[in-house]
């Protein structure tokens, strides 16, 4: 659904030519983009349901020019919106018809790989797969890999707090950043962290990722390199339930073996994908499970072994092991793909991404089935089985009157149902846009000012991504006087940010 806006009067074209001019100067050559058909490409980010052209984007190469592009903002009050490669699922990248897109696709050079300390200093531009080829005839790779890994970029990644197939055994984004460059949005360069495990003080950095481009602009990150596996291997699960496969995830944990990577298909996305990519996926399955392990290769062998097992108690009618490195990759391509091979078969799909506890996976895979049949849109299902990160795929005709609207509210009771089964909105896409209006469900009013006073302490004056988040964005001078009293929210003298 298009933004639409009435018309710019005189006094707003006169302000935007004084802001072009003043970007020029910060950021000369082909750095300013404000002809309407070039600013096309850039009216929404993967969430395509919104879309807004920009005032216009900027595209600086250097930390020094995007402190001048904050600074000159700040002092004349014009709203940023910071951009990687468009790939957020949630709106978080959605422009402002009034304000800057801050675009970082031009700061994309590795500036720094640092064996001895096991880590790579790279520009927010970096593609996420770029990092692991850089170092991997070294023996080194970046453990996060999100599915959109070939396209997505490292500012994004820290915006969102990705994670990937192989995040439950080696972490979010979170947990593979060792330190940060960002500017404020009042053009003050601050760096957190280091090449270093843990600092003194606040966990700043901890604040940081997945705080979605509100805190401020990140302009160079320190990630933590990890020696490659000896050896990986996959195995290919095949289930006639849903609830078996479920407990079959459950009984691998249990076990005490944590998978490099543990994930879940329901049949309408197994279908999809091997009808995609052929690669080797049981049609006549309910759920299909691909669990991985990596290690030492006598310790692979027995453990996927040990899950061969598990699986067979669980009711297993399908169990194939990778026997080679060809036929693991093979494994994967499937899911990887799965967004693309669900593209294949509908008009348009709607992707959301909430999280449950693993135990619940069954109960909700039912309560999706019910509302599939009660919104008539049908759904295909991909899941981080191992933490409980899902990634229904609603698919719908946005040609086709009130469809785009059903998948939305569709969406909308899928996460009301996450939070209600004890888990939270958002797993790795963020809030953005999408899920801004459902905050309410998982906090109160309470717990919504505290979080938009520590935006006030870096942004005073909610320049940076505004309407992001925050169902309702209030000034930082009505939240420095908000106390909590028996329970509500009251107002006092007290300091503010």
């Amino acid at each position: 659904m298009p933004l639409t806006m009435p018309a710019p009067d005189a006094e707003t074209l006169a302000r935007r030519t004084q802001i072009i001019a003043a970007m020029c100067s910060i950021v000369p050559g082909e750095g300013v983009i404000d002809h309407a058909d070039e600013l096309l490409p850039f009216e929404s980010d993967a969430l395509t349901a919104y879309r807004q052209v920009p005032l216009l984007v900027v595209l600086p190469e250097r930390t020094e020019q995007v402190s001048a592009v904050l600074r000159w903002c700040n002092d004349n009050k014009v709203k940023v919106v910071p951009r990687g490669a468009g790939t957020s699922l949630s709106g978080g990248a959605l422009p402002l018809q009034d304000g800057i897109l801050l675009g970082l696709s031009r700061m994309s050079r590795i500036l720094e790989i640092d064996y001895d300390n096991r880590v790579a200093v790279v520009q927010p531009g970096v593609t996420n797969l770029a990092v692991s080829q850089a170092v991997s005839a070294r023996g080194f790779y970046y453990a996060p890999d999100p599915s959109s890994q070939i396209a997505c970029t490292i500012g994004g990644n820290v915006a969102e707090n990705s994670g990937g197939v192989h995040c439950l055994k080696y972490g979010m984004t979170a947990h593979n950043v060792l330190g940060l460059t960002m500017v404020l949005m009042s053009g003050e360069i601050v760096r957190l962290g280091g090449k270093f495990l843990d600092a003194p003080g606040y966990d700043l950095l901890g604040v940081v990722i997945g705080s979605e481009g509100l805190l401020g602009i990140v302009t160079e990150v320190i990630l933590k390199l990890l020696p490659k596996p000896e050896s990986a291997q996959a195995i290919l699960l095949g289930f006639a339930t849903v609830d078996s496969a479920a407990k079959c995830v459950a009984e691998v944990i249990a076990h005490g073996i944590i998978p490099a990577g543990m994930e879940m298909m329901d049949q309408p996305a197994i279908h999809a994908a091997e009808d995609f990519l052929a690669v080797g996926y049981p049609r006549d399955v309910a759920a299909l499970l691909i669990i991985e392990v990596d290690g030492p290769r006598a310790e692979c062998r027995h453990l996927i072994d040990v899950i061969a097992g598990i699986a067979a108690r669980n009711s297993a009618t399908t169990s194939r092991a990778s026997e080679n490195e060809g036929e693991r990759l093979q494994f994967w391509a499937g899911r990887k793909a799965a967004f693309p091979a669900i593209g294949r078969i509908s008009p348009d799909y709607y992707c959301i991404d909430g999280t449950i506890p693993r135990r619940r996976l069954p109960e909700m895979l039912a309560r999706m089935t019910q509302m599939s049949r009660r919104y008539g849109l049908r759904v295909a299902n991909v899941f981080h089985a191992g933490d409980g990160n899902l990634h229904p795929l609603i698919l719908y005709d946005a040609n086709e009157p009130g469809q785009l609207e059903r998948a939305e509210e569709f969406g909308a009771d899928i996460l009301r149902t996450c939070v209600a089964m004890g888990g939270v909105l958002t797993g790795e896409h963020g809030v953005g846009v999408e899920k801004r209006d459902l905050m309410g469900e998982m906090f109160n009013d309470v717990d919504l000012a505290h979080q938009e006073r520590l935006k006030c302490a870096f942004d005073p004056a909610m320049l940076l991504n505004p309407g992001k988040v925050f169902p309702t964005l209030h000034r930082c001078a009505e939240l420095g006087r908000m106390h909590v009293h028996r329970g509500a929210v009251a107002f006092a003298d007290i300091p503010r940010f």
